[in-house]
């Protein structure tokens, strides 16, 4: 789930952060100590070679190393984490190279077989991908690039 909402909140351009943390950090035994983070709180690994991305805290599967970075404490909302939950699922059956959403092709015939399927405004006519197919429910926590 970290994987899929790493990538939502780096497409919305918006981590939901409440508090940055900059310095030296230690991961050991998979897991790291910051004290300012709750137990359930979402944060972002910023900096490191192996870790970079969003996590669940207190993350245990971690790759060991110390690195200068950022520590980054959110405050994700309910329903990004719901949407997070219908993107992968999603995903996992639209997401795959054999499936229709995928296909480049908007209609295709041969040996009296055919099919049509609705174009694609947003990516003009293309594959539809999951940022498509959830922008209405994305939209209102896109923030511009180069903003808070």
């Amino acid at each position: 789930m970290e994987l899929v909402l790493t990538e939502i909140c780096d497409y919305l351009n918006n981590y939901f952060w409440v508090k940055k943390m900059a310095g030296d950090f230690e991961i050991a035994e998979g897991t790291i100590t910051v004290s300012a983070l709750k137990d359930g709180q979402y944060f972002r690994i910023v900096g490191s070679t192996f870790n970079d991305g969003v996590h669940k805290y207190p993350a245990t599967d971690l790759k060991n190393e110390t690195f200068n970075g950022f520590i980054w404490a959110m405050a994700v909302p309910d329903t990004i984490i719901a949407l997070t939950a219908d993107i992968t699922e999603w995903q996992a059956i639209h997401g795959k190279a054999d499936s229709e959403a995928l296909s480049p092709f908007n209609s295709e015939s041969f040996s009296g077989y055919s099919y049509s399927k609705g174009g694609n405004s947003v990516s003009g006519g293309a594959a539809t991908t999951w940022q498509d197919v959830f922008a209405g429910r994305l939209n209102k926590y896109r923030k511009l690039r180069g903003t808070r």
